[in-house]
């Protein structure tokens, strides 16, 4: 099923997206939001009961020397759960945030995206929402919100104690077959992985560009029986 532009901008979205001036570049990646379906993306769909905490990340692509690129972090070794792991910018949905019924999740994935890596919200436009997922061990649903960043800001590691680096990688980078592997989890789940900027990118991050990559036509072929096995407190 196709959602249309009225669904889209309707419940849930507050008025804030728009695709006026995307660049044709990210048009394959709008339809890939606009027709994709939960079970595409991925087997850990939100709970049937309603139950799970109510969070959103930010998909941002920006443009830089090297073409189109997206943002990631790196979380903070010290912390209890994801230790050191590449995330997109992201976070439960605050109070402030308003209801999920009027934008919320968007506002959250904006506002956590500020706090996380001191990104000037203002230059970024808002262009998609990804069908919610599920992330079973910590019990979050989240919501992928797809943006572009129109008019680029400095980012940097805002709290050391939750962040330990903020940085782009190109989008050539990701779809390059020699930096893909398929990461071994110790418990014996296999997901996509990425091997770019000094960093191994996995889990549900790598899922979401994992997916993001193949519905946009931009995966290229790569060996998946090139494995990366992941350390036991992953």
């Amino acid at each position: 099923m196709t959602r249309t532009d009225e669904e889209i901008h309707g419940p849930g979205t507050g008025g804030l997206l728009s695709r006026d001036g995307l660049p044709d570049w990210l048009g394959p990646v709008d339809r890939a939001a606009r027709t994709v379906r939960p079970e595409q993306l991925s087997r850990f769909l939100p709970p049937a009961s309603g139950a799970g905490r109510q969070s959103a990340v930010l998909v941002l692509f920006g443009e830089g020397e090297r073409g189109p690129e997206l943002l990631l972090m790196e979380r903070a070794g010290s912390l209890r759960s994801h230790a050191g792991q590449p995330s997109f910018p992201g976070g439960a949905l605050d109070p402030e945030d308003g209801d999920t019924a009027d934008g919320g999740l968007l506002r959250a994935a904006l506002r956590e995206a500020r706090e996380e890596t001191g990104l000037d919200p203002a230059g970024v436009q808002l262009f998609g929402v990804l069908p919610q997922l599920y992330i079973p061990v910590s019990g979050f649903v989240v919501t992928p919100v797809l943006g572009w960043w129109r008019a680029p800001s400095p980012v940097d590691v805002v709290d050391p104690g939750e962040t330990a680096r903020v940085f782009t990688v190109p989008v050539a980078d990701l779809t390059d077959p020699a930096n893909r592997a398929t990461a071994v989890h110790p418990s014996g789940h296999q997901g996509p992985a990425f091997l770019v900027a000094s960093a191994l990118v996995w889990g549900f991050t790598a899922g979401v560009i994992d997916r993001l990559l193949h519905f946009s036509g931009w995966e290229r072929p790569w060996d998946r029986s090139k494995q990366v096995p992941l350390d036991w407190r992953s």
